[in-house]
C-alpha cells in the first residue's frame, strides 16, 4: 500500500463555492473540489493555497482548517491509501481558468445546494458542508468579509 497526503480548498466568493469538472480520457469524468499532493519542503497550507491556484486559477486565502479526508482506490502497481487536508478558503473574484494539463474543463462558483449536489465523491460533500457551516457560522459572527465583500476582512476573536 502507497501513503500520500494531499491539500485542497473549498473556495467561497460572494456565498458561491469553487468547484471543477473533470473529464480523465472519458474514464473519470465529474466535479470535484481542487487538491493535490504536498511537494517535497511544502507546508500544508502552501499545497492547499497552490493547487486551487494550479487548478482553478483562483487566488484563495486560507480562512481556518476544516479537517482531513481519507479514502483508497487502485494504481498501477499497488493500492494508494490518500489522506487530504481539507481548509476553507476565500477570494475576491469569480475569476477562474481550468487547468487543462490536468483534465479540467470547467471550473465555477455554485451556490451551496447545486455544488453539494454536483459533487462526484461522498467525502467531498461532506468537506463541502463543514466548510459552508463555519463559513456561515464566520458571517453570522460578522467575521467573513466587509459590506462590500471585496476586500479580505477576516477578525479573528
Amino acid at each position: 500500500m502507497i501513503e500520500t497526503v494531499s491539500c485542497g480548498g473549498v473556495v467561497i466568493y460572494k456565498g458561491k463555492l469553487l468547484i471543477l469538472y473533470k473529464d480523465y480520457k472519458n474514464k473519470y469524468v465529474g466535479w470535484v473540489l481542487p487538491k493535490g499532493t504536498v511537494e517535497i519542503g511544502e507546508t500544508h497550507q502552501v499545497t492547499a493555497v497552490r493547487e486551487v491556484k494550479e487548478e482553478s486559477g483562483v487566488n484563495a486565502n486560507i480562512v481556518k482548517y476544516v479537517g482531513t479526508s481519507q479514502y483508497s482506490f487502485q494504481g498501477n502497481d499497488d493500492v494508494i491509501n490518500k489522506s487530504v487536508h481539507w481548509y476553507l478558503m476565500k477570494t475576491t473574484s469569480f475569476y477562474t481558468k481550468p487547468q487543462r494539463e490536468e483534465y479540467f474543463l470547467d471550473a465555477g462558483f455554485y451556490k451551496y445546494h447545486e455544488a453539494y449536489h454536483l459533487l462526484k465523491f461522498s467525502d467531498e460533500r461532506y468537506v463541502l458542508k463543514k466548510a459552508y457551516n463555519a463559513y456561515l457560522e464566520l458571517r453570522k459572527n460578522n467575521q467573513w468579509f466587509s459590506k462590500d465583500e471585496g476586500s479580505f476582512y477576516y477578525k479573528q476573536n
